[in-house]
């Protein structure tokens, strides 16, 4: 089995060609070149430190989509004070294209 770990966006990711994964919105001038951290192919382990610079995955922008909405409570205790705020985070969709 053929995968990566990549880093985007302060965040790491675990992929596999043809996988789908929502990351944090990416602005159009953002690019599409993540950090390979660690790459695994016919079981041979390939690992970074911190990361391999040979190493690329391709991926593609398939649209952007909203998350779960999340509810955000403010409170103070004997004040009468209390807000109830939500929000629906913005997520990219993004396929792997392929491991190189």
């Amino acid at each position: 089995m053929k995968y990566a770990v990549i880093r985007m966006k302060g965040k790491q990711y675990k992929v596999a060609e043809g996988d789908e994964l929502l990351v944090g919105k990416l602005a159009p001038e953002d690019e599409l070149e993540p950090e390979v951290l660690l790459k695994v192919s016919a079981g041979e382990a390939s690992i970074g430190q911190p990361v391999l610079s040979k190493a690329k995955v391709n991926l593609e922008v398939m649209g952007e989509e909203k998350g779960k909405k999340l509810h955000v409570f403010k409170y103070k205790s004997k004040s009468r004070y209390r807000r109830k705020l939500g929000f629906r985070p913005v997520f990219t969709r993004v396929k792997v294209k392929g491991i190189k």
